[in-house]
């Protein structure tokens, strides 16, 4: 059974920072590719940020330079650093798991709510 649990949201005041962290198991953890996304009330769901197997990252445009995908392979825990958080980053922030090669899956976490308001 694959769990992807997130967790290190909550409330902050803008210029602040948090760290996301997703625990990942019943999966290839090392094999996948590790993204965040984010969904902001009435918008679609978007990526933040994302890290393959071998440790390329990509990011949106709007968290470039803000923001810090990372994993830890021996634990299973991929993360996402954020700092000077603004009001635009509120979002519900999930994590997922996919791989494009067989066998081949895309999982999401249940997500994590970051409040940015002073």
């Amino acid at each position: 059974q694959v769990q992807l649990v997130e967790s290190g949201g909550g409330l902050v005041q803008p210029g602040g920072s948090l760290r996301l962290s997703c625990l990942a198991s019943g999966l290839r953890f090392s094999m996948s590719t590790m993204g965040w996304y984010r969904r902001a009330p009435g918008q679609q769901r978007e990526l933040v940020a994302q890290i393959a197997s071998g440790g390329t990252t990509i990011y949106s445009n709007s968290v470039k330079g803000r923001f810090t995908i990372s994993r830890d392979n021996a634990k299973n825990t991929v993360y996402l650093r954020m700092n000077s958080l603004k009001p635009e980053d509120m979002a519900v922030y999930f994590c997922n798991a996919r791989k494009h090669s067989p066998p081949s899956y895309d999982y999401w976490g249940q997500g994590t709510q970051v409040t940015v308001s002073s």
